[in-house]
């Protein structure tokens, strides 16, 4: 009796401990997925997710929407607004970035003279570069930032679709050369020749579709605007006369531009009405001078 029981009280204890180890493998050991694959080990040192934003765990980065995910086709742009003494010199700074991450400039405006110059420039970076161009444009010496948005639009479908419809038009184009080598009448060769000529014409579209998206995705977009460094434009609330003298003179400069457009009208077309008045007045003065001659003279 004293071994059976000890017998069930030892098989108690089994149950019960196996029954304390069940949730930790349940809910999952490191290194074991939801879905029971192997997890990610970046996950398990608690590494951000794809999709989140990176800017918090890096400091003085910018985030890019998705830049990160090799698998998606993404055409990244980015838009920077910025002040400088030297605005020429800026631009000239951000165009050396550029070229320094394998880059290059697509177009360049420098205007002004003076505290008064201005300068655009637009630049095209590596996307794999893409974060790092920023970055450093961000960090030009002398340089003020006052505005940067950064734009990506995913173009994977688009891009899928096109190179899947130019396959399926290259497979045509085989099998239409298959049958042009087997044609023997005159007709069938023509009719064959006309067809494949349609077909290498979509090739050629389709492949210049393909090779478009493939430039605006590997390499992206960064347009900057550099203005000189002055003051702050005022607040609107504030009475400032200067403002009021320099609306009041450029009215004054409307007014004179219309008098001085309307003494020129009338220079040009005003001798018009008095030939016409002129006229007038003649054939008056002839008519009464015919009323006059006709009528008798009294005696």
């Amino acid at each position: 009796m004293r071994k059976l029981l000890l017998a069930t009280l030892a098989l108690g204890l089994l149950v019960a401990c196996s029954g304390a180890g069940a949730p930790t493998a349940a809910g999952g050991a490191p290194g074991i997925g939801r879905d029971g694959g192997p997890e990610s080990a970046e996950f398990a040192k608690g590494a951000a997710a794809p999709g989140t934003d990176q800017a918090a765990t890096q400091p003085n980065s910018i985030p890019i929407p998705a830049a990160a995910d090799p698998t998606r086709a993404l055409i990244l742009t980015a838009s920077i607004s910025m002040r400088a003494q030297d605005p020429w010199g800026a631009a000239d700074r951000a165009q050396a970035v550029a070229t320094s991450l394998g880059g290059e400039v697509m177009s360049m405006s420098q205007s002004g003279k003076g505290d008064d110059r201005s300068a655009s420039v637009v630049l095209r970076v590596p996307a794999e570069r893409f974060n790092d161009a920023l970055r450093q444009l961000r960090a030009l010496s002398d340089v003020e930032v006052l505005s940067s948005s950064v734009d990506s639009k995913d173009v994977t479908e688009q891009f899928v679709d096109l190179e899947a419809r130019l396959r399926a038009k290259q497979a045509e184009e085989q099998r239409y050369l298959a049958l042009l080598a087997r044609a023997e009448r005159i007709e069938d060769i023509l009719r064959i020749d006309q067809s494949l000529a349609q077909v290498r014409t979509q090739i050629e579209q389709l492949t210049g579709q393909v090779n478009s998206i493939k430039t605006r995705t590997t390499f992206s977009t960064i347009s900057i605007s550099v203005t000189p460094l002055g003051v702050l434009p005022s607040d609107p609330k504030v009475y400032d006369p200067t403002r009021t003298v320099e609306r009041a003179i450029a009215a004054l400069g409307v007014m004179l531009r219309v008098v001085a457009d309307l003494a020129i009208w009338m220079l040009v077309f005003g001798w018009i009405p008095l030939l016409i008045l002129g006229v007038a007045f003649g054939l008056q003065r002839t008519r009464r001078t015919a009323t006059t001659a006709s009528t008798p003279t009294s005696s």
